[in-house]
């Protein structure tokens, strides 16, 4: 997919902590699938996933070593965000700063946009 508009990246925290997973992963070329989902508290989620796969539609970026993947979907609603990975007393854990997202839930894994909104289906404990 070619476009003039920022797709996706990953900071280099993120891309670190990537790198360690694809590598116990045993997946030669596997890059990080990153997707929305309808559903938790604010109408969408965020998902990540190692994945070998390329399917048609997706929008492949490499950024820092990693290859991201994103699904023809998903894309429109992750334009312009970063992958990140943050470390906090309750642990840590990938996070996507998404500057398309209009609101988000306290637990950071679900999101809203404004004119796009998804069915809502669980709270923050359904992902």
């Amino acid at each position: 997919m070619s476009t003039t508009l920022p797709t996706i990246s990953i900071s280099e925290t993120g891309a670190l902590k990537a790198q360690e997973i694809l590598e116990r992963s045993n997946k030669p070329g596997a890059g990080v699938r990153v997707f929305i989902k309808s559903g938790g508290c604010s109408g969408y989620q965020y998902g990540m996933a190692i994945d070998d796969r390329e399917l048609e539609g997706d929008t492949i970026v490499v950024d820092r070593g990693i290859k991201l993947i994103v699904d023809r979907m998903s894309i429109e609603l992750l334009q312009g965000s970063q992958v990140d990975y943050v470390e906090n007393m309750m642990g840590g854990g990938f996070t996507v700063n998404n500057p398309n997202a209009t609101s988000s839930c306290g637990c950071g894994h679900s999101f809203r946009t404004d004119g796009k909104n998804a069915e809502t289906g669980g709270g923050c404990g359904s992902h």
